[in-house]
């Protein structure tokens, strides 16, 4: 009888994954950066129960110092992701803004066992790329990674803007990460774009359609849209960016002004939150969708006080894993 059980178990969790993810997390993870004033890295928690109230862990301050890892001595846009390998992958657009909005020249790569220690090290275009066209950006802003299943690689993307006229404006473009997740192989490769600025790509694997799910901000027509695509990259003898499908139109439920599209999956639910800055507005929205094609705007938060989020991820975390960040955090302050 518990060999039945067991196997039943096991079945349900194959065909059903969102069991084992109500078991396992219990708490999600807010990385962002707080202002243009405030260029570092911060971390906030909700629980399962109330996904959207964001509370400010370390009591409202800055719990990576952009000082310490960025070369401009500011981050923005940090993403993190959950590797299968037990590594945290955290990479931030390494910028300034007060030296203008065309005033970064890279990217910090970054990676953690337990969120809390993070190894870092930075990719700078100019030098890196001497010699080419690469070398000559202006920007490359909020990059991002996804695990490619057929590279077995970390897929590392980003914006590109250069001044020599080769990157008329910003496009999508991808590089794998090395082993250790320290630098960038090659050079970069076109990965998408809308025909004007589209920036802000945030990717997502659809276990359900099989597709995934690219969402991205528009600075010609405006708001987020999607393309979706069977694999990162195209088949052998395709196109640079011909694996994508015709974009979507706008999916922001709003008509203020939007950017830092980020989806993530509800815990024990068969259902994903599309959330994103109204940063002229004051305001975060989260919208709830079962398909990553309808949306149903579901909370709007207020950013204000210790709680002022800027383009960054939602994670899913386990309780374990909260007590360990709220452990080294009042040890670090003591």
């Amino acid at each position: 009888m518990k060999t039945r059980l067991i196997l039943l178990v096991a079945l349900l969790a194959a065909f059903c994954p969102t069991l084992l993810l109500a078991k396992k997390y219990s708490n999600y993870l807010f990385v962002y950066f707080p202002s243009n004033d405030n260029e570092n890295i911060y971390y906030a928690l909700s629980t399962k129960a109330q996904p959207f109230d964001f509370v400010p862990m370390n009591n409202g301050q800055m719990v990576i110092s952009a000082d310490t890892i960025a070369l401009k001595k500011g981050v923005r846009d940090p993403h993190v992701l959950r590797g299968d390998d037990g590594w945290f992958y955290m990479v931030n657009t390494d910028m300034r803004c007060a030296e203008g909005w065309a005033s970064n020249r890279g990217i910090v790569l970054m990676r953690s066992k337990d969120l809390v220690n993070w190894q870092h090290s930075t990719v700078h275009f100019p030098d890196k790329y001497k010699g080419t066209n690469f070398a000559n950006v202006t920007r490359v802003w909020a990059p991002e990674t996804i695990w490619d299943p057929v590279a077995k690689k970390y897929l590392v993307y980003f914006s590109l803007l250069t001044n020599d006229g080769t990157i008329p404006y910003d496009k999508v473009y991808y590089c794998y990460a090395n082993a250790d997740f320290t630098d960038l192989e090659g050079e970069p490769t076109f990965f998408y774009d809308r025909g004007s600025a589209t920036i802000d790509m945030d990717i997502v694997f659809s276990e359900k359609d099989q597709l995934y799910h690219a969402f991205y901000k528009n600075e010609g027509s405006g708001g987020i849209c999607k393309v979706t695509a069977s694999s990162l990259t195209p088949a052998p003898g395709q196109a640079p960016g011909s694996q994508w499908s015709k974009p979507s139109g706008t999916l922001q439920q709003t008509k203020v002004a939007v950017e830092g599209a980020g989806v993530w999956p509800l815990i024990g639910q068969d259902k994903w939150i599309l959330m994103y800055d109204c940063y002229g507005s004051g305001y975060y929205q989260f919208c709830e969708t079962s398909d990553l094609s309808t949306f149903k705007l579901l909370h709007q938060t207020e950013t204000k006080g210790m709680f002022t989020p800027r383009h960054g991820t939602v994670l899913p975390v386990t309780r374990k894993e909260v007590k360990r960040i709220a452990k080294a955090l009042a040890k670090k302050n003591k």
